[in-house]
């Protein structure tokens, strides 16, 4: 019994006791907003979208290796290594777009409901998921052939997926819910409730101890069962988060927040969970990409103006801020190791 708890001492407390600062910044410049990172550990790449074009960078040396770009509004992106294959989300352009990682060439465009987003991949099925907002649905599509196999009504507006292997979850915003998808039969399988969590957004999974992080707008993050729906614990965060992370190796989670903070949780065992750090980032940094190798985290922001005014072309603009062309950047956070 000794022994057993000398394991357990040495396995979380390093965990526990981890702490990350902001080391530096890479400016990319250029116009628009932003959603999504990926971070290909594997390959050493950095995807990065940014309006119209997505910015691929080094992410050893932090430098830009290429660009993709003519798109409409890239959301998601997914890089499949067995087929040799990057898919982008244009949620301007209603599709799916597959390029060579290689070459950063475009092989393909998939159509499909409007404004696809959010993107996963489940390599039981070789199925790419891939979230709508106005219908309120995900579009299955085969990966390996670009067929779309399926279009499953959510009841719900989707937000971001996670895959365990078997089964897609899905974070729906205004339900306060996760919906449980089979990968393979395509059948929802459970609806969880997030109670007292509030407008679930960025989405990760500790798949080793089957536990779901939701980032909620409401300053929440519900830590779930992935199993059984039910909800372990709710920590805070900061506001304003729009993605969530978890580092399979040092056992922590992360959720980035548009207030501008990295809140940090650490757990032991899948069941005590606690904030172990609100690292201060800036305002608008609410996604990131987590780098598996050197846990190296890197988040998307800019310098943020006013509202558009209206114009006679649109009259009723979005009401948050714009951002600043020319001060686009990622944010750089390194561990402690």
């Amino acid at each position: 019994m000794k022994f057993r708890w000398m394991i357990l001492l040495l396995i979380t407390v390093p965990a526990m006791g981890q702490t990350y600062r902001v080391t530096g910044s890479i400016p990319l410049g250029g116009i628009g907003a932003w959603d999504y990172l990926r971070a290909d550990s594997d390959s050493r790449r950095l995807y990065v979208s940014h309006s119209t074009e997505v910015v691929v960078l080094d992410l050893d040396t932090h430098k830009v290796v290429g660009r993709m770009s003519g798109f409409g509004f890239i959301h998601g992106i997914v890089i499949v290594k067995s087929l040799n294959t990057g898919f982008l989300s244009d949620g301007q352009k209603n599709e799916v777009v597959t390029f060579d990682p290689a070459t950063l060439q475009i092989k393909g465009r998939i159509a499909t409901a409007a404004n696809p987003s959010s993107m996963v991949y489940d390599a039981s099925t070789d199925r790419l998921f891939v979230g709508h907002k106005p219908s309120q649905s995900t579009t299955v599509i085969q990966a390996s052939t670009g067929q779309i196999v399926k279009s499953i009504p959510l009841g719900g507006v989707p937000e971001f997926p996670v895959s365990d292997g078997s089964s897609v979850f899905v974070n729906i915003q205004d339900k306060n819910e996760i919906v449980r998808i089979d990968a393979k039969t395509l059948a929802i399988t459970g609806h969880f409730p997030l109670a007292p969590c509030e407008g679930p957004g960025g989405l990760a999974i500790d798949q080793d101890h089957h536990r779901l992080f939701a980032a909620c707008d409401n300053k929440r993050m519900a830590i779930v069962n992935a199993e059984t729906g039910t909800v372990v614990i709710t920590v805070p965060i900061r506001g304003e988060p729009d993605a969530a992370a978890f580092d399979a190796d040092l056992h922590l989670a992360f959720s980035s927040n548009g207030e501008g903070s990295l809140t940090v949780i650490a757990g032991e065992g899948g069941e005590h969970f606690s904030v172990v750090q609100d690292v201060e980032t800036e305002l608008g940094a609410r996604t990131m990409a987590l780098d598996a190798k050197t846990h190296t985290i890197f988040l998307s922001t800019a310098k943020l103006g006013p509202p558009p005014a209206p114009t006679a072309a649109n009259p009723h603009p979005p009401n948050h801020p714009t951002a600043l062309p020319g001060t686009f950047k990622l944010i750089v956070v390194t561990p402690n190791l």
